[in-house]
């Protein structure tokens, strides 16, 4: 089982999620056990500089969950969930 964190924006986009949208709470809950606990991390696709040390996965299609993936701790870090023209910038 890897270890994970959750970045500060990260958490309030939760923590709103869970008052208003349930559903897509809950889509990206599994996202995340997915994503844990999946044997080959690096299916995930990576992005270009500047974000080049970050992986993508799209959520409930328009969106998407950038990640990054620490080999030597085994941790994945969630970085932020952003809406697909929002999330690059």
């Amino acid at each position: 089982m890897r270890k994970v964190e959750l970045g500060k924006t990260l958490k309030k986009i939760l923590l709103k999620l869970e008052k208003k949208d349930n559903v897509k709470y809950s889509i990206v809950l599994n996202k995340f056990d997915e994503i844990v606990n999946c044997t080959d991390i690096d299916h995930c696709k990576n992005l270009r500089s500047p974000l080049q040390e970050f992986k993508r996965v799209h959520i409930n299609g328009s969106f998407v969950l950038l990640f990054r993936y620490d080999k030597q701790n085994d941790l994945v870090i969630f970085w932020r969930l952003c809406h697909h023209d929002e999330v690059y910038k």
